[in-house]
């Protein structure tokens, strides 16, 4: 069975559907004609001919409902004897002392494994929200990992349209990103997004009940949250990040300039005074290190050093880090 057919008879694709009605209509069909639609074959909806096996005959569709729905009722009636063979095995246990086990609403740190799965839990939860999602966004390797899909948009949009309301912090790297831009302008309703220099890692918390956050460095497996006390840390965090951020939509505030440094480059003198390497300082700021050493550069032209090491010094006699300025 080919990829594209990897469906049930219950969910024919429209190649299948149309060459089966075909069948019915002429009696037969080619089997090079049935290679465009081998689920036909798969689900036993055409079978050779006898007299030519070059030929496939359809069966009844009456006959093939009443196969279908056979199979059907006979994996029901397996689950049905699964779900007898399970309460007989917990029924017992369930009438031993259990003072000392966790009760059923415990919060849970659960871990979930794979970006399908991942997506799928941070959908389920999503659906039944209504009130709010602060989110964490550090940057990505690329434009299209920014969430952007069809289907997130219509889940966030949901949330919307159920009076809930969006915060989302960026790097300011992704600051002038369109993707993130386009992103919000598709939204209808109360969403905001801010930018700081450094961002934490990836943070999910919906209605303050339920946080996802990366349980590795490539982000194929993550926690999902539901400790009370957790909860409260990371919406703490967040909330002290969004009021330190700089509004970037639906109304975005310019960044102000001192001595001539804008705030990226002086987020970048920092770094540098602290002996980082352009990876770190680019990885810290969710940007390339080309990128980051294009702003070096400009920041070491700016303020005349001819070195890494006077660059330093300079960073130091600008004044620019000074809490005062």
């Amino acid at each position: 069975m080919t990829e594209a057919h990897t469906h049930g008879a219950d969910d024919l694709c429209g190649a299948g559907l149309s060459l089966y009605e075909r069948a019915l209509s002429d009696g037969w069909v080619s089997s090079a004609d049935a290679k465009a639609a081998p689920c036909l074959v798969d689900h036993g909806l055409l079978y050779p001919a006898v007299a030519d096996p070059g030929l496939l005959e359809p069966v009844a569709p009456a006959v093939a409902l009443h196969r279908l729905l056979r199979a059907s009722g006979a994996r029901i009636a397996d689950e049905r004897r699964r779900e007898e063979r399970l309460a007989e095995t917990f029924e017992p246990l369930m009438r031993i002392d259990g003072r000392r086990t966790g009760t059923s609403d415990t919060a849970t740190i659960t871990v979930v494994s794979g970006f399908d799965r991942i997506n799928l839990a941070i959908a389920e939860v999503m659906a039944e929200a209504s009130l709010e999602v602060l989110a964490i966004q550090p940057r990505r390797r690329s434009p299209e990992s920014l969430d952007l899909n069809a289907d997130a948009l219509r889940r966030d949009q949901a949330l919307l349209d159920r009076g809930g309301r969006i915060r989302t912090l960026y790097p300011h790297a992704l600051r002038h990103q369109p993707a993130v831009l386009t992103r919000y302008e598709q939204l209808r309703g109360d969403a905001e997004a801010r930018t700081l220099d450094e961002v934490t890692d990836r943070l999910i918390v919906i209605d303050r009940t339920v946080a996802f956050i990366p349980a590795n460095a490539d982000r194929t497996m993550a926690l999902e949250v539901r400790h009370p006390a957790l909860i409260t840390q990371f919406v703490t965090v967040f909330d002290r990040l969004w009021h330190l951020a700089t509004p970037m939509y639906p109304e975005a505030v310019r960044e102000p300039s001192l001595n001539g440094i804008p705030p990226r480059q002086r987020a970048i003198a920092s770094l540098l005074v602290e002996g980082h390497t352009d990876a770190v300082i680019a990885d810290r700021l969710g940007m390339n290190v080309r990128t980051a050493r294009v702003h070096i550069a400009k920041l070491a032209a700016t303020l005349g050093s001819e070195s890494r090491a006077q660059l330093g010094y300079l960073i130091g006699q600008s004044g620019i880090l000074d809490p005062q300025a």
